[in-house]
């Protein structure tokens, strides 16, 4: 008879067996990784094809595939050229004077404004004199009293002489005479310089202008007290015109300003603002300090202006500019229109409507303009669209500024 398995025997066979599920949750991941897969695969794909795209059509626009490229130009002109020593300046006037008082006593008046020009010898100030005019007439009290001794003194000399000279006096009587005709003239000097002191203390009293120049803020007021010798101002003046500009040169260009001072030539400074855009006043250079800062390598130089509209203020910071030489017959051109590769400097000549590069060395640059060795006067250069030229490229002339990628500063790097 045949013999059923049991139970617990088919058990063992069915765990062998496994889940017939399991291969197909397997073929599924696989499906869904490999979708993703692809789908990364082409994505990057896309990215690649896009970028060398992009890549493509920049170097197309940067080699003139696009067609002539549209410039504006530049023709080179035969000029002169400044070589100028820039450097930080400060203003400073030639003359400010601080006022103060030299006598005690009340402020009686004010007679300036703030801010006003005022010249020089105009009331500015008076204290209260009376007291300084009460000493004076006491000075010239005992001047006149002790002058009068002098004179009484005097005619009884000449009455002893008389006698003497009859033998009706002893010589000693005389001599004494004569020595107290001395002790007058002495006590009169001393009154008549009593009476120039007071006459300067009075003087003191009412306070004038010095100088031409610029009031300041008030200080004072009328009914203030003030003593003589204080170091509390009672107003500032300053000079503005004319006015000077204090600046430092490094001690390297020190021999190119001594050689043109030497030669008798002024030196004309120019000064600028803060931003270096405006121009403010020109002048010339007055004076070289005597000696060099160690500590910083520079000489401080001095230049004076006019200063006619009042622009220059004192210890105010400026731009200076000094004219040390002027090259002439130079080939002049934009400085806009040179381009740099490292340490080389090219142009792009404008020839049968195409950009030719041309090396030339850069030398002077003053006011957007740069002097050149390499090109003639009236050759014709490029002035824009650099990014997109090459050598050989056709180009347009166009007579509206074009903007450009490149600077002068930077620079165009040769393709």
């Amino acid at each position: 008879m045949d013999q059923q398995p049991s139970a617990s025997q088919a058990a063992p066979a069915n765990q062998f067996a496994g889940d017939p599920s399991e291969p197909a949750k397997k073929r599924r991941h696989l499906w869904i990784w490999a979708v993703v897969l692809l789908l990364f695969g082409l994505l990057f794909y896309w990215v690649i094809q896009h970028h060398q795209k992009s890549q493509a059509a920049a170097m197309g626009g940067r080699h003139g595939m696009t067609g002539p490229v549209p410039v504006t130009t530049a023709t080179a002109r035969s000029g002169s050229i400044g070589v100028y020593l820039d450097a930080i300046g400060t203003v400073t006037p030639v003359y400010t004077d601080s006022i103060t008082a030299q006598v005690t006593g009340v402020i009686t008046a004010v007679h300036y404004r703030e801010g006003q020009f005022v010249q020089k010898g105009a009331p500015l100030v008076d204290i209260d004199p009376r007291s300084y005019a009460a000493q004076l007439v006491e000075a010239q009290g005992a001047l006149d009293r002790d002058q009068n001794l002098l004179s009484e003194a005097k005619m009884d000399l000449d009455r002893y002489k008389l006698a003497w000279a009859r033998n009706a006096i002893p010589r000693q009587t005389l001599e004494d005479q004569e020595k107290v005709v001395l002790q007058a003239q002495g006590t009169v000097q001393n009154d008549e310089g009593a009476v120039q002191y007071d006459r300067v203390q009075l003087g003191y009293c009412h306070i004038t202008s010095p100088i031409s120049g610029r009031v300041g803020l008030r200080l004072v007021d009328p009914g203030n007290l003030v003593t003589a010798n204080s170091t509390t101002a009672l107003l500032v003046i300053t000079q503005l015109q004319p006015i000077t500009v204090v600046f430092t040169l490094a001690e390297d260009s020190l021999s190119q300003v001594m050689q043109q001072m030497r030669g008798g030539k002024p030196l004309m400074v120019e000064v600028y603002d803060r931003s270096q855009q405006q121009k403010l006043a020109t002048g010339k250079l007055m004076t070289i300090d005597n000696q060099i800062d160690t500590t910083t390598g520079t000489v401080k130089l001095r230049a004076e202006f006019d200063n006619r509209t009042a622009v220059l203020f004192p210890n105010q910071f400026v731009n200076t500019r000094l004219l040390v030489n002027t090259l002439e017959n130079q080939t002049l051109i934009p400085s806009s229109a040179v381009e740099h590769n490292g340490d080389a400097a090219f142009v792009y000549l404008i020839k049968n409507n195409k950009a030719v590069m041309t090396t030339v060395q850069a030398g002077i640059s003053d006011q957007g303009e740069t002097a050149v060795q390499g090109v003639r006067p009236g050759d014709v250069v490029a002035d824009s669209s650099f990014e997109k030229l090459q050598d050989g490229a056709p180009i347009t002339i166009s007579k509206i500024k074009l903007p450009s990628t490149s600077s002068d500063s930077a620079g165009s790097q040769v393709p």
